[in-house]
């Protein structure tokens, strides 16, 4: 896997796309596809069954209307895509229609590089799209209602339990609800001839769920960075205590994305007993074990907490305005209940219509599907990210290279995190 940019490169990001929107870009002329139609370009960052779930939705676009034609490409995992982003909108070449994590959402808005989406609603108010508040702009980030609308919801997440429900019911175990709970199922569920009782990718999102958890939050209201203060301690350590100490917890090897799939396999051979990774999973993880799968919300430490995930759609600045029109027509298409709904029960991902999550439970989907219904439920207490431009830069930089460090070494927690807030904080 490429390795992310470093801060260097996160700075002449904003520089190199800045320079590469001459004011003239939106009068361009747009393009055409041969039947006519105006053509907006998609890019998007994942495959498998999502794939197949999305080029499917862009085919039902196509045949609904017949004025715009969604030309979508794939461009490696979500960090990939980001650096193919920077390179090609630096070559005045970007897509007209892209998604990213929201991490990244206020460094490229607060480097005017974005497009705000309110003109495209002609006047009807972001409220008319009928997002659930959580996964949108508007609550997904403290105060993101009081700036302009840049992005919009699309594969959106949390983090959750997954466990073997045959393993759990012979052992007579209930999945943990406190961080106790998660010590002793973990060690009941752990045997010596190779499986795990708990593995979770050593990631800052799954630690951001800890530190939440255990009370506290990555930014203080100053804007400093704290990352978590002594709450991320206590987040690192229980970690370190369940690999060194309990030995029920496996590390998975490799980095991002990597180590999730090593989760994942893990947890369908039953090699681990259960696993915390995102609700994007659900539907692989069901169609694919060996044995049925329960998924539970995460443990509490003095309080619930999760993060949001996944990524929001957003449109680089610069292309023509009749493409832009085409791309955020699909937008509004794909933020519809019939649309937002069969994106979710067909992935995992949590709908972002309220008016479709309606509609599901009228249906009686969420009786017949137990375990999206927790993912659901779990955005009670999704924690809003910060709208901080350093957020990105924090997670890459900051944290997640001093996470599996710490874990695997045994390195003090909190001399580790001293560390990486001295690099947070650097200007």
């Amino acid at each position: 896997m490429k390795r992310l940019p470093r801060r260097d490169a996160l700075r002449a990001l904003a520089g190199s796309i800045g320079a590469a929107l001459a004011p003239s870009g939106s009068a361009g002329c747009a393009r055409r596809a041969p039947d006519g139609r105006v053509e907006a370009s998609l890019w998007f960052a994942y495959g498998g069954n999502n794939r197949k779930v999305l080029l499917a939705l862009v085919e039902q676009f196509h045949a609904a209307q017949d004025r715009f034609r969604i030309h979508a490409t794939y461009q490696g995992d979500y960090f990939e895509a980001l650096a193919k982003l920077r390179t090609s909108l630096a070559a005045h070449a970007g897509p007209t229609l892209t998604h990213v994590i929201g991490e990244v959402v206020p460094y490229l808005a607060e480097a005017g590089v974005l497009e705000p989406m309110e003109p495209f609603l002609d006047g009807a108010g972001r409220d008319s799209l009928d997002l659930v508040p959580a996964l949108a702009q508007d609550r997904g980030f403290v105060g993101g209602d009081a700036r302009p609308l840049v992005a919009l919801p699309f594969n959106r997440s949390t983090p959750i339990a997954y466990y073997n429900k045959t393993l759990f019911q012979d052992l007579g175990l209930t999945p943990p609800t406190t961080w106790d709970e998660l010590r002793l199922v973990a060690s009941r569920a752990t045997t010596r001839d190779g499986r795990w009782g708990f593995e979770c990718p050593i990631d800052w999102w799954f630690w951001l769920a800890l530190v939440g958890q255990a009370g506290g939050s990555l930014i203080g209201a100053d804007g400093a960075p704290t990352l978590g203060g002594e709450s991320g301690v206590r987040a690192l350590e229980l970690w370190q205590t369940m690999v060194h100490q309990d030995r029920s917890m496996k590390p998975p090897p490799g980095r991002d994305y990597n180590a999730w799939q090593v989760a994942n396999t893990d947890f369908l051979s039953g090699r681990a007993a259960m696993i915390w990774t995102s609700t994007a999973f659900l539907r692989y993880l069901e169609d694919n074990a060996p044995f049925p799968v329960g998924a539970a919300r995460l443990p509490r430490g003095v309080r619930a907490s999760v993060p949001t995930g996944g990524t929001l759609f957003v449109m680089p600045r610069g292309r023509p305005r009749l493409e832009q029109e085409a791309a955020f027509a699909f937008l509004r298409w794909m933020m519809a209940p019939a649309q937002a709904n069969a994106w979710a029960t067909r992935t995992g991902y949590i709908p972002v219509s309220r008016a479709g999550i309606a509609e599901l439970e009228a249906s009686g989907y969420y009786r017949d599907h137990p375990s999206d219904r927790i993912a659901l439920d779990q955005l009670a207490c999704a924690e809003p990210w910060p709208w901080s431009p350093d957020l990105f830069r924090i997670e890459r930089e900051a944290v997640q290279p001093r996470l599996e460090e710490a874990v695997l070494t045994g390195k003090a927690a909190r001399a580790v995190l001293d560390e990486a807030r001295r690099v947070a904080v650097e200007p």
